[in-house]
């Protein structure tokens, strides 16, 4: 493509992203408008591998670049991590779990997402991974705990590490599930219901939500890499996925209905993570606290379709969305994959329907130009799935 036929395409696409988004607020959307369709998956992905390279045992942590760490900390204390070291351009945050920390944040110029870090099993996994392309060798893993890593980046461009060896930090005492009283059995008698006035305690890290243009390769990489297998897939009118959920395989050991989810969008950004904490009070209490504490409400409270878990999302001082969750689906490596229709209706059982900014892109002019290069360039990407994903989310 020519200089001037690449600047001409460009301002043509920017020009119909501006379009397709200016008509949001006049775009019908009937929530029932999929179900009568035969849902199926029209693409490779997602499907799990026969041989992956290694299999992922837990996600480790979440890493973040901030330009004020003190506002980064005051935010995640009162969301419930605890600070476990500070060094001076770098916070570590843990729960109350064993996990030496699950969230890093390090100072930057601008505040982004820089990506994610998986368990794997031993050091012969680390060894397996060095040797792929653009991996690095094995190296010695900084911040509380130790360990050996590897670090790669996937097809979006996220950086993702493997690391195994770190040491476990002690568990932390956090509240009992809270005792409820039901039609049919009494747990409660001459007593009343007082949750703590206090920052709900964040157990341990969930899973993250990454929005990718390069759906199929990124999809195929998380399944080859790390064995994650796809417990739903949300497809769009075309048989295309617009969400995945993949979970860990552990074999015959239940866990998370998703550890990562991935959505099919128009630029590589973070969405959201999810930490989970005792029970539905908890999820409450922690509304009030970071309302009374003057922080942005996302979405919640609500019960999740998909994965089940009782939700509520807030944004940190950089607009990043974190998520307090409890009861989730756990799953076994022998469940299959569930093939739905997407819609934002789709995205909870009860409370507020998921607001159309939750995942509106910040149409800046980077962001436009980066658009327009992966509806130029990305197989997974016309102006028309923009226009499908703009009616449903927008």
């Amino acid at each position: 493509m020519s200089k001037l036929n690449e600047c001409s395409f460009i301002f043509k696409t920017t020009r119909s992203i501006l379009n397709i988004y200016s008509k949001l607020s006049t775009l019908p959307f009937d929530s029932g408008a999929l179900q009568w369709r035969m849902l199926r998956l029209s693409t490779a992905q997602p499907a799990r591998h026969p041989e992956p390279i290694t299999k992922a045992r837990n996600l480790a942590y979440l890493l973040f670049e901030r330009p004020e760490l003190a506002r980064t900390r005051d935010f995640l204390v009162g969301f419930g991590l605890k600070p476990v070291e500070a060094a001076p351009d770098t916070l570590y945050l843990r729960g109350t779990g064993g996990a030496p920390y699950v969230y890093r944040a390090q100072r930057g110029k601008r505040a982004r997402f820089l990506g994610l870090a998986f368990e794997v099993e031993d050091r012969r996994a680390l060894d397996a991974l060095s040797v792929l392309p653009g991996a690095s060798a094995v190296e010695a893993e900084e911040g509380p705990g130790g360990g050996a890593r590897v670090r790669l980046r996937d097809p979006s461009g996220f950086e993702v590490r493997a690391v195994c060896g770190r040491q476990p930090a002690e568990p932390l005492p956090h509240r009992a599930p809270l005792p409820l009283n039901t039609p049919d059995a009494q747990a409660r008698i001459n007593d009343g219901q007082r949750t703590p006035v206090t920052p709900p305690d964040v157990i341990r890290l969930g899973h993250v939500v990454l929005e990718v243009a390069a759906y199929q390769a990124t999809c195929a990489f998380y399944t080859r890499t790390f064995g994650l297998i796809p417990s739903d897939v949300q497809v769009l009118s075309d048989g295309s996925p617009a969400v995945t959920f993949f979970r860990l395989d552990r074999g015959a050991q239940p866990t998370d209905h998703h550890t990562l989810a991935l959505a099919q969008g128009v630029l590589p950004v973070y969405s959201h993570s999810a930490y989970e904490v005792v029970d539905a009070d908890a999820v409450g209490m922690g509304q009030r606290v970071l309302r009374e504490l003057g922080h942005k409400h996302a979405w919640g409270i609500g019960r999740h379709i998909l994965g089940s878990q009782i939700f509520d999302y807030w944004c940190d001082p950089f607009g990043d969305k974190h998520e307090h969750y409890c009861d989730g689906d756990m799953l076994t490596a022998d469940q299959p994959m569930g093939v739905h229709a997407v819609s934002r209706y789709a995205m909870s059982q009860w409370g507020q329907v998921m607001p159309r900014d939750f995942t509106r892109p910040k149409l800046s002019p980077r962001a436009l130009y980066a658009i327009s290069q992966n509806l130029a360039h990305s197989p997974d990407l016309s102006l028309a799935k923009l226009r499908e994903l703009a009616k449903i989310f927008g």
